[in-house]
């Protein structure tokens, strides 16, 4: 991929870090989105064609944070630009944010289907929760793509390259302050092979126009 396109995603993606915004770019292990992750077996960082990003092996690879970059939202859009590798496990968690001390949570994991994947998105706080997953609506391994997760005060929404994939009433409550993990569950099960290039959590309701894009796409 030329290196003005790349420029460009992360010109765009440094241009709407603000008070309302936290924008991850996994490109070292030391500090991603200004937070020193705990590191757990050997997740490595890699070249590819949307830029640097890491590599979890999906066996015992994963990354911790001591912070949870939605604690507080009333709403939000989470996304993330991914690449989920063709031999990872059948249920797979890439990306979870978790309230201390509670099972309050959302989180991102891919269900592998017939060398394909679907996105499973879910959100619960205060009692009330909602899953969003569809499987017949499928996608390419090893290649990028973007999910995001939408929350407007009524409406939980999710999205694979900016499509819509599924949606539900839900009324969530702003989560309190908490964790991350990467690459696997908070409880290190159901590991992710493949890898993450970038995430951005906004306390804002995004159109989809407005997502990140893989380059190129």
């Amino acid at each position: 991929m030329p290196c003005a396109k790349l420029a460009g995603v992360l010109a765009f993606a440094s241009l709407v870090s603000a008070a309302d915004t936290e924008v991850w770019v996994f490109d070292q292990l030391g500090r991603i989105g200004g937070h020193a992750p705990t590191v757990v077996g050997h997740p490595g960082v890699i070249e590819t064609e949307v830029g640097k990003a890491v590599a979890f092996n999906g066996v015992d690879d994963a990354l911790f944070f001591d912070v949870h970059p939605l604690a507080g939202a009333e709403v939000f859009t989470w996304e993330v630009m991914f690449r989920p590798d063709p031999d990872g496990r059948p249920e797979q968690r890439f990306f979870h944010l978790q309230e201390n001390g509670t099972q309050t949570r959302l989180l991102f994991e891919t269900r592998l289907i017939d060398g394909k994947w679907c996105l499973d998105s879910y959100a619960t706080a205060g009692g009330a929760g909602k899953t969003l997953i569809d499987r017949t609506r499928l996608h390419s391994t090893g290649a990028w793509h973007t999910a995001a997760l939408v929350y407007d005060g009524r409406e939980l929404r999710n999205y694979v390259d900016g499509e819509l994939q599924g949606s539900g009433l839900v009324h969530l409550i702003p989560q309190k302050e908490g964790r991350t993990s990467v690459g696997v569950r908070i409880n290190r099960v159901d590991y992710f092979k493949g890898a993450i290039r970038m995430a951005r959590m906004s306390r804002r309701v995004l159109a989809p126009e407005e997502f990140l894009r893989v380059p190129g796409q």
